[in-house]
C-alpha cells in the first residue's frame, strides 16, 4: 500500500549514497511507490495541540551530486499528513535528540513512529545493553579513576569508550602497564559530564566485530567488520572494512534473548555488535547502518523487509 513517509534525519547533502542505509531505505520505498518528505529535526514544533514540521516532497537517485531532487516544502502535520515517521538523523545523541522523542511521542496514536521515540530515549545504546549482561564482556560505567585502575589490575588490558559515542570515536586501549589511563580519565571527565564505558580488552576483535540488523526481532542479515591495520576499532566509518559471515550459535540465543523485548518495544530496526561470535557490545537503536554492505555481500534486501515490517504493523494497528 502506497504511504506518506517523513524523514527526520541529517540534511540530505551530507550522506555518502554508497552505503548510508537511510538512503537505501528511501530508494526501496520510492520503488515501492511511496511519497517521501524530508525534514530535520530541528525544524520540529509543537504549537495548537498539534506536531508541525516545514517537509520537503524527495525523490532520491543513485548518482554521486545529483542524488536528490526537493520539491516546494508544504507545512506538514505529522500526526495526520503522514502514515509513517522514520527517525534517522545520526547520533550524537544529545538533548536535540532527546527533545524529538518527546515530540514525536506525542503523535503515536496517530501515526507510526520507527524507531519507537521512548524506547530509543530509554534504551541508549551501551546501557540498555547492561539488561543482557550475561553476554556482554566484564565491563563498568564509571568516572572514577581508582575504580578503573581496579578493574584494569583485574583484567589486564582494557578498553575505555564514550558512554554516548558513535561510529568509532574516542575509543582506546590501555595497556597492562597503566600507561597514560591517568591522564585519559582526567581528559574524558573533563569532555562528558557522564560516566564512561570500561570494558576488558578482548583479542578477538582482531577478527572482526559482527553487525547484525534485526528486523522487528528477526535476524535480517550480518557482516564481519575487520579493522585496518594498527586498529582496534572495526567501525566501517572509520576504515573497518567488510566481509561475510555467518551466526554464531551464541550470536543466535543473543537475538534469540533481544527479540522479544525489541518487539515489546517497538524498535523494528536494530542492530547489535558482538566479537569475537559470543561477546555484546552495543544494541544500536537510534540510526542503525551496515545494511547496504550486508545487502551486498550476501545479495539480501534488507530495505524490503524493513517496509514490510512496517507495512505489518500498520495493518495490526488498524485492525486492532
Amino acid at each position: 500500500m502506497p504511504l506518506r513517509v517523513a524523514m527526520q534525519m541529517d540534511p540530505l547533502e551530507r550522506i555518502n549514497i554508497a552505503g548510508d542505509s537511510t538512503f537505501a531505505i528511501m530508494l526501496k520505498a520510492q520503488e515501492l511507490g511511496h511519497t517521501l518528505y524530508h525534514y530535520t529535526p530541528d525544524a520540529l514544533s509543537w504549537a495548537e495541540g498539534r506536531l508541525w514540521t516545514m517537509g520537503y516532497p524527495t525523490t532520491v537517485q543513485r548518482v554521486a551530486g545529483d542524488h536528490y531532487r526537493f520539491g516546494e516544502p508544504q507545512i506538514l502535520d505529522l500526526g495526520r499528513d503522514v502514515d509513517v515517521v522514520l527517525m534517522r538523523q545520526d547520533p550524537p545523541f544529545d538533548l536535540g535528540y532527546i527533545t524529538a522523542t518527546h515530540l514525536l511521542e506525542r503523535i503515536q496514536n496517530e501515526t507510526l513512529v520507527v524507531n519507537d521515540p521512548a524506547s530509543v530515549r530509554n534504551a541508549p545504546e551501551k546501557l540498555w545493553v547492561l539488561d543482557f549482561a550475561e553476554f556482554m564482556p566484564p565491563t563498568a560505567i564509571t568516572r572514577s579513576l581508582g575504580l578503573t585502575r581496579k578493574f584494569l589490575a583485574e583484567h589486564g588490558e582494557i578498553v575505555i569508550k564514550p558512554l554516548h559515542g558513535f561510529a568509532g570515536g574516542s575509543v582506546f586501549r590501555i595497556g597492562a602497564d597503566g600507561r597514560n589511563l591517568a591522564s585519559l580519565m582526567e581528559l574524558f571527565n573533563k569532555a562528558y559530564r557522564e560516566p564512561h564505558v570500561v570494558q576488558k580488552f578482548l583479542p578477538e576483535i582482531a577478527a572482526g566485530d559482527k553487525r547484525i540488523v534485526l528486523i522487528d526481532g528477526e535476524v535480517a542479515g550480518a557482516i564481519n567488520r575487520v579493522p585496518g591495520e594498527g586498529e582496534i576499532r572495526s567501525n566501517l566509518a572509520v576504515g573497518g572494512k567488510a566481509a561475510k559471515t555467518e551466526l554464531t550459535a551464541r550470536e543466535e540465543d543473543i537475538c534469540a534473548a533481544l527479540a522479544p523485548e525489541l518487539r515489546k518495544r517497538g524498535l523494528l530496526f536494530v542492530g547489535i555488535d558482538v566479537i569475537g561470535g559470543e561477546w555484546l557490545t552495543e544494541i544500536n537503536v537510534t540510526s542503525p547502518t551496515g545494511i547496504v554492505a550486508i545487502d551486498a555481500l550476501n545479495g539480501s534486501d534488507t530495505p524490503a523487509l524493513i517496509w514490510a515490517a512496517i507495512e505489518r504493523r500498520l495493518e495490526s494497528s488498524t485492525t486492532a
